[in-house]
């Protein structure tokens, strides 16, 4: 089999067979392929698309090009969650301990921020002490133990993933929902998982800025996971605001606490009890959402899942005195309120460009390696279609240098658009593919 050939098949607008995806992606993960070849196959797939069969043997192929997880000798059945990526979006950290307080065993392998969206293991760093970095047998042996694991994603799962995403990332070629799909959920397939509740985000602050285009991504992803024998439901989420009032790693870490203890913001919690009530529907502890979501509540309400966070968070080396005081975590040195600039209705904001504004405070990265200041953010309780009298405080910013608090509340303030009429509110959920 030779590259040029499935480069001019494509290119050509031909279907690509089985048997020519995966020489290439075994070829390519070995080292048997140049990187300007994958280029001008990265391209021909951007212009002349992939069908639903093509799509899924490239994600299988890609699965398979690295170590394969099979926890079923701990746990008899796997299920896991994905976000498309939010501003404020910390809901692994609460759903994750709901869900195995309800008996369902949930280990995770998540990743840290780059760009806009902030990382979930950048936000549990900021508890002192916890750590990410696990063995696959201390993966297993926590998970047998306690339910509950969350760690960093191994570079051996998926690695074809990681070399493609690379080239795509400076050869213009991310926009196509094939290789979004298939990087996505290849990851997934390979961590094991018997089943996987897609979060998929619209908006401003989302990859995908429409909910047709929304849509269109979660129902490939379902269609993948479907064929590769999985259980599947993907939820379409607004991003057109932050998720909670959060925005940064130790303030969404205080959120997690606050929210583990039903005191957390509507919309966030809101948004976890849908998740986590879909997670429990297709592990099959319980027959309906609405049963699901019950279960939810009850093991919010008397404390069981914030033991269950509470052990992991032990289990990884935390520090439970700041859980015990949130005091304890990192405090930014300035802290600014954020005031209304006229009486009116909050008409709406552009969430990716709060996100970048407390990128550039310090909360996440710019380039890859790049240190993270877990004190600095935003909370931001205002909502669109809220109204607020000129001077009101509509949130604060958390600072560790002038400069960059100047320039965050000016980005923030910008982003944000005001009514002198009202605003109704925005829709939390966009609704459901299954």
């Amino acid at each position: 089999m030779h590259m040029m050939d499935i480069i001019a098949a494509k290119r050509d607008g031909r279907e690509l067979t089985t048997e020519q995806i995966e020489w290439f992606i075994q070829t390519y993960t070995a080292g048997g392929v140049p990187d300007y070849q994958v280029a001008a196959l990265l391209m021909a797939i951007y212009l002349q698309k992939m069908n639903r069969r093509e799509t899924v043997d490239l994600t299988l192929a890609m699965s398979r090009s690295g170590t394969q997880l099979d926890l079923h000798d701990v746990a008899p059945f796997i299920i896991d969650k994905h976000s498309s990526g939010g501003v404020g979006d910390k809901t692994t950290l609460v759903v994750q301990p709901i869900v195995a307080a309800c008996g369902v065993p949930v280990g995770k392998m998540s990743g840290r921020g780059l760009g806009s969206t902030g990382g979930t293991l950048d936000k549990m760093e900021s508890i002192t002490g916890w750590s990410p970095n696990l063995t696959l047998s201390q993966f297993k042996e926590q998970l047998a133990q306690l339910g509950l694991v969350l760690s960093g994603q191994t570079a051996s799962l998926a690695p074809a993933d990681g070399r493609l995403y690379a080239l795509r990332d400076v050869t213009g070629t991310v926009g196509n929902l094939s290789l979004i799909a298939a990087s996505i959920m290849s990851k997934k397939l390979a961590a094991g998982a018997d089943a996987i509740v897609l979060d998929v985000k619209a908006g401003s602050g989302a990859f995908m800025t429409t909910v047709p285009e929304a849509r269109q991504l979660a129902q490939l992803m379902v269609d993948i996971g479907k064929d590769a024998g999985r259980q599947m439901v993907a939820i379409i989420s607004d991003m057109n605001q932050p998720l909670g009032h959060a925005v940064g790693n130790a303030l969404e870490i205080k959120e997690v606490i606050a929210t583990l203890h039903g005191e957390g913001p509507p919309d966030f919690w809101a948004h976890c009890l849908e998740v986590a009530g879909h997670m429990l529907r297709l592990a099959g502890k319980a027959g309906s959402l609405e049963e699901a979501k019950e279960m939810v509540t009850a093991v919010r309400d008397d404390r069981q899942a914030w033991r269950k966070f509470r052990d992991m968070v032990k289990a990884q080396g935390g520090d439970l005195r700041q859980l015990r005081n949130t005091d304890r975590l990192a405090v930014a040195r300035l802290i600014e309120p954020l005031r209304a600039p006229q009486a009116g209705y909050l008409a709406g904001m552009d969430a990716g460009a709060i996100g970048w504004a407390c990128v550039y405070l310090g909360a996440g990265r710019r380039v890859k390696g790049e240190q993270v200041d877990h004190a600095v953010g935003l909370m931001l309780p205002a909502k669109v279609g809220d109204r607020f009298m000129a001077g009101d405080v509509i949130g604060e910013i958390h600072a560790n240098d002038a400069a960059k608090l100047a320039q965050a509340r000016e980005s923030i303030m910008a982003a944000i658009r005001w009514s002198e009429t009202a605003v109704a509110p925005l829709p939390h959920f966009y609704g459901t593919v299954a």
